[in-house]
């Protein structure tokens, strides 16, 4: 008895030490705190649209996006996840209540009595089966909290493909309309550097121009022609990449207008800290660590007493008792309190504590890694305009140069050498011009995924 009542006391004592288990907080390096404002002046902004893409004011882009949203494979296998998830949360949740089973045992038996006389006999005893476990401490509670906020995670990693696809179709889409321009570019230059090596040609043949000036020009005209094909390749590479990121099979994609008539929707609105619900990727690093949190609380509230409440209810149907049947009932608690389990509950404890920390530092990188996007994507916007702007006036002023060549090398009054090089430096300004257009366009697309596209989180930590 008095081992009893010492067995007891220990058990009381380690519940009380239980209960005030201390909740072990993130490790303070892991906080962030927003910036009150972007390094680079934003101008004039407007609310951000859930389907962006629409602003650029080509329906073909349009018509991909939808198709890479509704078929890519990638969105698919995150929307199944999202199903995986929530099944998971209805399995942790169903704990919460008491499992019910139907038991239906029978006998057929032949036995000896005390005097040695054979009987056979049957019997049938069906039975109703509960058992509950009694969420004193709340471990089940966490345990469903964390498979919730799991949910809602997956919920926001499904946001966050759909976005990246989103955005990845736009970008592929903007590279081979840069590929188209480029093409043109190549191919103007061709009809020029063939107009110029027919003049070469005539010169030569007539005694005006030497040997060296007509190779020169065949040269460039040779140069330029290379382009073309190489160009070519990279636009049915570029066509096929698209193609499997809108869940086709390699095809043509059509374009509806060209790179310059595409246009830069206006800067999306938004501070710093309006990236904290706007991105689904910081939803789902937030919705992680929140699901560790519970996870480890969970896991404190191991070292407490489980109570198991067990019932069970039937009717004994036997031979002889066919007309009287026996009511049979059993009603049972248990308690099981961990006394020593060679520390099991303790490394399961720091271990979910580490993976605690682990999200904490993960949703810290997250989110500075959206900040450096937007502040990038800003820049790059500004920064390429301005580049954009004077390659232009490059370009007017090289086209010039080159009509003011060309007809003084016709007239006799230059060497071919000026043409050629007004040549040479047009096509470069002209391809670098596509160039720049195509990465302000691509920036812009770089920023409406880093502002988080529309997206609002879903659902309540």
């Amino acid at each position: 008895m008095l081992a009893c009542r010492r067995i007891l006391a220990a058990m009381l004592a380690f519940v009380l030490s239980g209960c005030m288990l201390a909740n072990r907080p993130a490790p303070p390096e892991a906080s962030i705190a927003p910036p009150e404002q972007w390094r680079v002046s934003v101008g004039p902004t407007v609310e951000i649209e859930r389907d962006w893409w629409r602003g650029y004011g080509d329906p073909a882009l349009v018509d991909l996006v939808d198709q890479a949203l509704a078929r890519n494979a990638n969105v698919a296998i995150a929307a199944a996840r999202v199903r995986e998830a929530q099944a998971q949360e209805r399995q942790a949740r169903s704990r919460l209540f008491p499992a019910v089973d139907a038991v239906v045992g029978g006998a057929h038996a032949r036995t000896l009595n005390a005097f040695g006389t054979p009987s056979v006999g049957q019997s049938v005893e069906p039975q109703l089966q509960a058992a509950w476990e009694v969420d004193l401490f709340g471990r089940v509670r966490d345990l469903v909290g964390a498979t919730r906020q799991q949910y809602l995670a997956s919920q926001a990693a499904h946001d966050a493909i759909v976005l990246s696809v989103a955005s990845a179709t736009a970008s592929a889409y903007i590279t081979l309309c840069s590929l188209d321009a480029r093409l043109k570019v190549a191919r103007e230059t061709l009809v020029a550097r063939t107009d110029a090596l027919h003049i070469a040609e005539s010169r030569a043949r007539v005694g005006y121009a030497s040997r060296l000036e007509l190779a020169q020009a065949q040269a460039e005209y040779e140069a330029t022609a290379q382009i073309i094909p190489q160009v070519e390749l990279a636009i049915a590479q570029q066509e096929n990449s698209l193609s499997a990121l809108v869940g086709d099979t390699p095809r043509a994609i059509a374009r509806s207008v060209a790179l310059g008539e595409l246009h830069i929707p206006p800067i999306p609105a938004g501070l710093p800290a309006d990236m904290l619900r706007r991105r689904p990727d910081i939803a789902q690093a937030e919705y992680q660590l929140a699901a560790t949190d519970l996870s480890l609380a969970a896991s404190r509230k191991a070292f407490l007493p489980n109570v198991q409440l067990t019932g069970s209810t039937g009717m004994l149907y036997a031979s002889g008792l066919r007309d009287d049947p026996i009511s049979l009932f059993s009603v049972g608690a248990s308690i099981l309190a961990p006394l020593f389990d060679g520390g099991l509950a303790t490394a399961e404890r720091d271990e979910a504590a580490a993976v605690r920390d682990q999200a904490a530092f993960n949703y810290r990188s997250v989110v500075l890694a959206a900040f450096s996007e937007v502040d990038s994507s800003l820049v790059a916007l500004q920064r390429l305009a301005e580049q954009a702007k004077h390659l232009q006036a490059q370009r007017d002023a090289l086209a010039d140069a080159l009509r003011h060549a060309t007809n003084r090398y016709r007239a006799g009054y230059s060497p071919y050498l000026d043409q050629l090089d007004a040549q040479r430096g047009l096509l470069a300004a002209e391809l670098s011009l596509v160039q720049v257009q195509a990465d302000g366009l691509a920036a812009s697309v770089n920023l409406y995924k880093a502002m988080g596209g529309g997206w609002q989180r879903t659902g309540k930590n």
